[in-house]
């Protein structure tokens, strides 16, 4: 069962982080363009990325709590006994992305408050992008490259 959580939380941030690109991308875009926002292509773009990112933090929470390198770690070993690999899987990976989807979430919710364009491509673009970097920041590239 863990391998499979893992699996799917591994392939699924693949896709999460070509959304999330693809949608920081258009925010600018349109924002820099000054474009209307489209309630077709660009709404379903950002919505679409939102849930997929939201899937994505449920898998990793439960993959925290069924992975020995989650919650198990810092129980058998206490945060102390963390090296920098397991610290960065058992706490900080999870932590930082947490408030990168909760950035995220913040963007999508401030959009809807605007009624130009500028503004709401200016908000995904800000709050979707300062996701996308933590998310970046935090990944543990050692073991998914290698």
């Amino acid at each position: 069962m863990y391998e499979i959580i893992q699996s799917v939380h591994s392939y699924l941030a693949y896709v999460v982080l070509v959304l999330l690109f693809l949608a920081v991308a258009n925010a600018i875009m349109g924002w820099v363009g000054n474009k209307v926002f489209n309630m077709g292509k660009d709404l379903r773009l950002s919505l679409f990325t939102l849930i997929l990112a939201h899937i994505q933090l449920l898998v990793g929470l439960i993959l925290y709590f069924v992975s020995p390198s989650g919650l198990q770690a810092i129980q058998a070993f206490g945060m102390g006994g963390l090296n920098s690999a397991s610290r960065l899987l058992a706490v900080e990976h999870p932590f930082i992305n947490i408030i990168a989807i909760v950035l995220i979430t913040i963007g999508w919710s401030r959009h809807k408050k605007f009624v130009d364009g500028k503004n709401k491509f200016k908000s995904i673009a800000i709050f979707y992008g300062l996701g996308l970097v933590l998310i970046l920041s935090r990944i543990p590239w050692g073991q998914w490259l290698g």
